[in-house]
């Protein structure tokens, strides 16, 4: 039997070569873009003793500062009220009496202050939502008609959103529904 060599395959290789580009520089110059400066406005300062006027213009800076800052020191007291009253009523769920009306009244003395607690917490929202208002600088004016709230009603009521007029037709609307 004649022997059959087995030969090894044939190996190729492929070298790669390297392509290189040269670019040129540009010959031209660039002119540098001038970007406008933004203007940052330092926080207005107004006196502790300020009160806003009819002859400044409305909802002028310094009447945005002055609701703001009213508007925040009103807040802090509401949220230390509600937590003292609510650490205050959890001291008290320790004395359980056994007369029958002194657990009523304890009862309808709770209940009482839950309501003014939760009064309380949505007058936050109406704050919060009033300092919103401060931020985008639409704080002052109405959110129906876009008219002016007045500077006397936002002293009275400093989260009124809506001018004496369409408060007035929504408490009036708001009164037919609830005849229904």
């Amino acid at each position: 039997m004649p022997k059959i060599s087995k030969s090894p395959a044939k190996k190729t290789t492929v070298k790669a070569k390297k392509v290189t580009t040269k670019t040129k520089k540009p010959t031209k110059v660039i002119k540098k873009i001038s970007t406008p400066e933004i203007k940052v406005k330092a926080p207005i300062k107004i006196s502790k003793n300020y009160i806003p006027k009819d002859t400044e213009k409305y909802m002028c800076d310094k009447h945005l500062s002055f609701f703001k800052i009213k508007l925040t020191e009103w807040k802090k007291e509401l949220v230390k009220a509600n937590n003292e009253a609510l650490y205050n009523g959890s001291m008290d769920d320790n004395s359980v009496s056994a007369d029958i009306v002194d657990q009523a009244s304890s009862y309808t003395d709770k209940t009482v202050e839950m309501k003014a607690i939760n009064r309380q917490i949505k007058l936050i929202s109406k704050i919060d939502q009033a300092l919103i208002r401060i931020k985008d600088k639409t704080f002052g004016f109405c959110a129906e008609t876009a008219e002016p709230i007045g500077i006397k009603r936002l002293m009275a009521r400093p989260v009124a959103h809506l001018c004496i007029a369409a408060q007035e037709k929504h408490e009036k609307d708001e009164k037919v529904y609830a005849d229904d």
